[in-house]
């Protein structure tokens, strides 16, 4: 804090709050490096103050209307406070103080009330620094930060971060009123905690939209319009095995849920705030709970080296994207290889760039994903190249996630001009070695999309190039099944079909 002027009373915190608040509307920082005079600052709006009790009545008196109780009380039933409701999460507090983490006190508070009205689910929070937060997630399983200014982490907070995150707590980040310094400070500390996964904005079709409202669209106060001309909702995360763990938020929701009538203000609509509040509340409670159901046998870490050459060697395609969706489970379906076949194989995969002079010694090579992506000039013509000289890729939408999907189709036109997609047909030599399939189960969200249809046949696609099959894609997800654990919102075969048709895809890489 910057020093005040000498010869005045000590000021108490919270009139030094007021005081911040007052300076910043001037145009001068108060806190050192607390962004308040970079552009795309956001004053906190002035705290709610609650009135005083009436003049001629102390705080803790009651009103009493006349005429009095009778001198012998009745009997009476007395009703019991019915229990309170679990604490499901956890408003985090900052160095600035409530006028910066707490500037609309209800926020949380009305969301939680919206959720137990329409969803039928009673949670609770608390407001804990992040020191009191526990790494363990069923003490504090959803953090929620809202505020105005720059913010930071020490290497040890970071550090208690990623270990509270991977072990399946969820982080929400709100830009207070759109204020730019708390979102840049946001991605720049998940990306220092994450730098394997940096944040990465979130497509219309990840299920955070869709896990309660359809939010293909949202409504925008003119404050956003002036800086954004879309309509979509804008959220960016970082995602670890299929779970988006930390989400944040551009522009501003808390003053839709606490509202705040000021249409210059950089945030949604009440009406869509709320929505999007419920659905982002859905998808971390469902999220939790898959994470409980499926107590997981695989950590999130690459499978160790192993020295035993092999005859069959993958490695995985790293490209400016969420380029790794599931961290073993390619190593799990080389093991179930192993197993079926006898053919020796390396359990530890390669990861490389499509640029890398090494490629070429990878005989197959594989691609997954959630999210949109494109591939630069230079990796476009190495992955020809590799596919032309007899390499093969194999590569899945994972979760089944449209945004890939789409994606990748467009890149592989871009690798192979005029070279359209073969739909494999039942009877296929890829569905009848080393297991018979002709049809597969698949997640319930998968269901949905074929009448509830418990089963579907398989579906893969392939690119041939000059008489040889090129490329294996299969559109659907297999991978958070090949780990045992597809969750709620996957579009993906169950998981010993998922793992019958990757052991197929492996025999049929072999031998073509």
């Amino acid at each position: 804090m910057k020093k005040l002027m000498a010869g005045y009373a000590p000021l108490t915190f919270a009139s030094v709050l007021a005081l911040s608040t007052a300076l910043t509307v001037m145009g001068g920082h108060i806190f050192d490096g607390d962004g308040s005079d970079e552009a795309g600052f956001v004053t906190p709006p002035p705290r709610k103050e609650t009135p005083p009790p009436p003049a001629n009545m102390a705080g803790g008196e009651t009103l009493i209307p006349y005429p009095p109780p009778p001198a012998t009380p009745m009997s009476r039933s007395e009703k019991k406070n019915p229990p309170k409701p679990p604490t499901m999460f956890t408003k985090l507090t900052s160095q600035y103080g409530e006028q910066d983490w707490n500037a609309r006190p209800n926020d949380l508070n009305n969301l939680l009330k919206s959720l137990k009205t329409m969803a039928e689910v009673d949670y609770d929070f608390e407001a804990k620094s992040f020191a009191e937060i526990d790494t363990d997630p069923d003490q504090n399983p959803i953090l929620y930060r809202s505020g105005h200014y720059h913010w930071s982490m020490t290497d040890e907070e970071k550090k208690k971060l990623r270990e509270y995150l991977l072990r399946g707590g969820t982080l929400i980040l709100n830009a207070g009123m759109g204020s730019k310094p708390f979102y840049d400070s946001s991605i720049k500390v998940l990306n220092e905690v994450f730098p394997e996964a940096p944040v990465r904005r979130l497509s219309a079709d990840h299920p955070i939209f869709h896990s309660y409202y359809s939010l293909d669209k949202v409504n925008y106060r003119a404050g956003v319009k002036a800086l954004y001309s879309g309509s979509d909702p804008w959220l960016d995360g970082v995602t670890i095995d299929c779970r988006t763990v930390a989400i944040i938020s551009r522009f501003g929701m808390e003053v839709g849920w606490d509202p705040l009538e000021d249409e210059n203000i950089i945030a949604y609509e009440p009406e869509s705030a709320q929505q999007l509040g419920m659905n982002i509340l859905s998808y971390a409670s469902a999220m939790r709970n898959w994470m409980q159901d499926n107590v997981k046998k695989t950590k999130f870490e690459d499978a160790k080296q192993v020295s035993v050459a092999g005859s069959m060697n993958i490695a995985q395609v790293i490209y400016d994207g969420e380029w790794k969706t599931r961290h073993v489970g390619l190593s799990i379906l080389l093991s179930q290889y192993n197993i079926k076949t006898g053919v020796p194989v390396k359990f530890s995969t390669k990861e490389l760039r499509l640029t890398d002079p090494k490629l070429s010694d990878a005989p197959v090579l594989y691609m997954t994903g959630h999210e949109s992506f494109t591939l630069k000039p230079d990796e476009i013509t190495a992955l020809r190249n590799y596919l032309s000289h007899g390499g093969l890729l194999i590569a899945e939408a994972c979760c089944g996630r449209k945004a890939f999907d789409v994606s990748f189709r467009e890149t592989m036109a871009r690798v192979m001009p005029g070279v359209a997609f073969n739909s494999l047909r039942a009877g296929h030599a890829l569905f009848r070695m080393p297991n018979d399939i002709s049809s597969m189960k698949i997640t319930p969200a998968l269901s949905k999309s074929y009448n509830n249809a418990p089963a579907i046949a398989p579906q893969i696609l392939t690119l041939d190039v000059e008489g040889n099959t090129a490329v294996i894609y299969s559109p659907i997800g297999m991978a958070g099944a090949w780990e045992l654990s597809p969750n709620k919102y996957c579009n993906s075969y169950l998981e010993d079909d998922a793992l019958k048709l990757g052991v197929n895809i492996l025999m049929y890489s072999s031998t073509r």
